[in-house]
């Protein structure tokens, strides 16, 4: 007779059949856990293949406003293009195969805006503006256009320029100049030099007509102005500064060149102080030489006047009695008796054939005709050419003036009477071989009242000094970066060596050992000879390996087709197994 068991007891052996069925199918299909295993492998395999080929992300804008930021990010959603932030939010990384397309496509909206409207205001023009409206418009464009020129600065993040415009007025006493303001937004850990803010002064006063460049002012974001008017007043200039110390640099360079073969890589100094005239002269001289000799002078110009007058002159006057008289006749003058005549000499007075004396006077009076009043005059003026040189000299600036170097040069190291190492002052005639030398290398001149001084010394030795302290290996970032990379794939293979050796081979060995030898009774003696097996009939074993081996063929293949429809099912399937083991 049966007892039936109570309600509400259940049998001890149902607690672990769902176990010892799942144990009882592993059993009957061994192949079954390779499988399984393979198939995680492979599920593995896939997934670390497309974890490696992921997207590689690449800078699609940095250093973007929020409200430009927020704009991109609306129409990166839009097109539903995937997207990531850089560290700190500075950057915005897309896929690297879709940031020229999606640039593109973002610049068809008009983004980013760069913070400010350019001369694009003045292409919707609504019909009736006041003139007014137009000019604030163009104001507008024109800070816009100078604000992103100034911004393609590599170290301005962003810029904002102000113009103060007068309005044009025909009196020219009251026209007034224009002047600029600009605000910079230096991006982060940068800095901006004179030269660069000189640039940006003269690019804003060479777009604005009439705009001088001292009236443009150029501030940072942290309020300090940049524009200082200390250059202009003083007359220095930025490029004046580098090209004095370039001169000084080259001149050290070359000291420092010569000396160093003779005396050691460390054991010369040299420091140069160059007198720079940067003054721009303008000299223009004029000479005149004594005059030369006047027959190899060249004739300039001249000018001849002549003027002879014969017999005695027309009658001239006032018209009337007084002076409408005939000349009265000549007479000659009474001179004291003479001696008797010499030879060749005249007559004396009184006596025949002498002036005066009856029977000549008209042969002297005809004689006095004949040599009446007679006027010549001749005038000649000649001008020559005076020797005259005229020089214009420009002298270009930047010409050396004066130079004063100053060189050291360390004691020579030496062995004394006991081998230890000692240092020793150079001899005089090793200084005058290096003052010699200096000067060479400096271009000495006396006449420019250049100076040289070398001194002889010890160099003092810092025992602290020497080569900076090497970055020990394992705290270079290079070597870390490699490092992680390396143990990420480190990771992965120990992992796949765990798989295989904690679960998969223990399995192997366990579901395909080979079978144990079946135990052959003896044959009885009186039983029938057994007939003899066909040669041409396979064994028994090989056709139960041949078995095997198409089981466990279509078993891999099986395992590769799940893992290739469902790979997340056999990486769950992997991970339980895993913690069922722990």
């Amino acid at each position: 007779m049966s007892t039936a068991a109570p309600a509400g007891a259940l049998p001890a052996a149902d607690n672990g059949a769902a176990p010892a069925s799942l144990l009882e199918r592993m059993r009957a299909q061994p192949r079954l856990p390779l499988i399984i295993g393979g198939a995680a492998l492979v599920a593995a395999a896939a997934a670390f293949t497309l974890w490696s080929r992921g997207p590689d992300y690449k800078v699609l804008y940095t250093n973007v406003s929020d409200r430009d930021g927020g704009a991109i990010i609306a129409s990166l959603q839009q097109m539903n293009v995937p997207y990531k932030f850089a560290e700190g939010g500075g950057a915005i990384l897309i896929a690297g195969d879709k940031v020229a397309e999606t640039r593109l496509k973002l610049a068809a909206q008009g983004l980013p805006k760069a913070g400010g409207v350019g001369f694009e205001l003045m292409d919707n023009q609504k019909f009736g503006t006041s003139q007014f409206a137009e000019q604030i418009n163009y104001q507008r464009g024109l800070e816009g256009e100078l604000a992103r020129s100034i911004e393609s600065i590599g170290a301005i993040e962003s810029a904002r320029v102000h113009l103060a415009l007068p309005k044009p007025s025909l009196f020219v006493r009251e026209q007034k100049k224009p002047s600029a303001s600009v605000v910079l937004a230096l991006a982060r850990g940068r800095g901006i030099d004179e030269g660069q803010v000189s640039a940006i002064v003269h690019m804003v006063s060479s777009s604005v007509p009439d705009l001088d460049a001292k009236s443009v002012t150029v501030v940072d974001q942290r309020g300090n102005l940049l524009s200082s008017a200390r250059g202009t007043d003083r007359g220095l200039d930025v490029s004046q500064l580098k090209y004095t110390q370039e001169i000084e640099q080259g001149y050290i360079r070359r000291i420092e060149a010569i000396l160093q073969p003779i005396v050691g890589a460390n054991n010369v100094r040299a420091q140069v102080a160059a007198d720079i005239d940067f003054s721009v002269v303008e000299h223009t001289d004029e000479k005149y030489k004594p005059n030369q000799d006047p027959s190899q002078a060249a004739v300039r110009s001249q000018q001849s006047s002549e003027s002879a007058q014969h017999g005695g002159g027309q009658p001239g006057g006032v018209p009337g009695a007084l002076s409408n008289q005939p000349p009265v006749n000549p007479t000659a003058p009474i001179t004291g008796p003479r001696a008797p005549n010499a030879p060749g000499t005249p007559p004396a007075p009184g006596t025949p054939g002498a002036p005066g004396a009856p029977g000549a006077s008209t042969a002297s009076t005809a004689s006095t005709a004949a040599t009446g009043p007679s006027s010549t005059r001749k005038d000649t003026t000649t001008n020559y050419e005076l020797d005259r040189t005229i020089r214009h000299v420009q002298q270009a600036a930047g010409g050396v003036r004066r130079l004063s170097v100053a060189v050291v040069v360390n004691n020579r190291d030496a062995l004394d009477a006991g081998g230890k190492a000692t240092s020793r002052a150079l001899t005089p005639a090793e200084l005058e071989q290096i003052r010699n030398l200096a000067k060479e290398a400096m271009g000495f001149s006396q006449d420019r009242g250049d100076s040289l001084n070398v001194v002889n010394s010890a160099f003092a030795r810092d025992a602290d000094s020497g080569p900076a302290p090497e970055v020990a290996f394992w705290r270079d970032r290079e070597n870390i970066e490699l490092a992680k990379t390396a143990g990420q794939y480190l990771l992965y293979a120990l992992l796949a060596l765990f798989a295989w050796f904690a679960v998969l081979r223990p399995l192997m060995r366990k579901h395909l050992a080979p079978p144990p030898a079946p135990v052959v009774a003896a044959p009885a003696a009186d039983a029938e000879a057994p007939a003899e097996p066909d040669p041409n009939a396979p064994s028994p074993d090989e056709s139960l390996r041949e078995r095997e081996a198409n089981r466990r063929r279509a078993d891999m293949e099986y395992a590769h087709q799940a893992a290739d429809k469902d790979p997340k099912m056999v990486a769950a399937l992997i991970q339980h197994w895993m913690n069922n083991d722990e």
